[in-house]
């Protein structure tokens, strides 16, 4: 395989793989590394409803894959491999990755966002003993059981509605006086009667010996605790961008996202930042998606700048 391209998409979601279509359809040589399959948080959706053009359901791994059809038949060549840095010399980037070094003119970063983790006592001791952060890797291990669900955004509310599915002994606990999700997703929450909601509640503590066992809620405000049993927890707090691969000329800003304009230009010329790894006001796939075809024309432009090929 070569080692030099047009375009190099770091990370294989909605964001990424988006990009390197829109590489490849602009006669980029297009390369996608992704340490993993490609489809990025998508592959854990059970059923996607909310996509422009898509009217059934369809699952998350559908959609990915579909995806990554697509931009392999527009030529976009995938690379399954770790990146451990990008860095900039000239106007060339350099990458190092486990199969090798690798050199682009320009850079989408799309490694998006992992879930942030609660932090109360217990959580990471019994993580994948009954604490978990996807319902549909594993709700089905814990039905008709008791479950607890924590948060109050679209994650939450979505997985939520999945698991109870699954059972009818779930709870939502959120530690606001109202959801943040959108509103037809919230109203559907509530209108659940599988699904009991508490909000201005935490999670003081998670219990148990080799699994999880019980929970320790607690009001806000008044701080009264109580200890419930539950047989599992699945966590949906928010999440935390990886952005450690960008090279520090890129600005980050106060939670570690990257700062890009509405072209996904960080402030380093020629790498660009697309999906959940990114300051964005919504995460949703169609936004992830609208991110990388917009970083995909924006490197086409910026390539044809530096090889005096811009169209004046």
């Amino acid at each position: 395989m070569d080692t030099r391209f047009d375009l190099i998409v770091v990370g294989g979601g909605a964001a990424g793989l988006a990009a390197a279509q829109y590489g490849a359809r602009a006669n980029l040589s297009t390369l996608l590394v992704e340490e993993m399959a490609p489809g990025g948080q998508a592959l854990l959706i059970d059923g996607l409803e909310n996509y422009p053009g898509i009217l059934n359901p369809v699952s998350g791994y559908e959609f990915a894959e579909n995806m990554r059809l697509q931009a392999e038949r527009f030529g976009v060549q995938f690379l399954t491999a770790s990146v451990s840095a990008i860095r900039k010399e000239g106007k060339r980037f350099l990458l190092d990755t486990s199969e090798g070094g690798l050199e682009a003119l320009a850079v989408v970063l799309a490694t998006g966002a992992k879930h942030r983790h609660l932090g109360a006592p217990g959580e990471d001791r019994l993580g994948g003993r009954g604490v978990s952060y996807c319902a549909t890797c594993d709700g089905p291990f814990f039905k008709n059981k008791r479950i607890l669900v924590v948060g109050g955004g679209d994650a939450a509310c979505d997985e939520a509605q999945f698991l109870a599915k699954l059972t009818d002994k779930v709870v939502l606990v959120h530690r606001k006086d109202r959801f943040r999700a959108q509103r037809s997703l919230a109203e559907r929450v509530l209108r659940n009667p599988r699904i009991e909601v508490r909000f201005e509640t935490v999670v003081a503590e998670i219990k148990g010996d080799k699994r999880v066992e019980s929970v320790v809620l607690e009001k806000v405000g008044s701080g009264e605790r109580v200890e419930e049993p539950f047989d599992a927890v699945f966590v949906f707090v928010g999440s935390l961008p990886q952005t450690k691969l960008a090279p520090p000329e890129a600005k980050r800003d106060e939670t570690d996202s990257l700062l890009a304009d509405e072209h996904m230009a960080t402030t380093l010329p020629g790498f660009y930042a697309a999906g959940d790894v990114r300051a964005t006001p919504f995460r949703q796939i169609v936004t992830a998606c609208a991110d990388g075809a917009l970083a995909a024309h924006s490197a086409a432009q910026y390539i044809d700048e530096i090889r005096g090929e811009a169209y004046a």
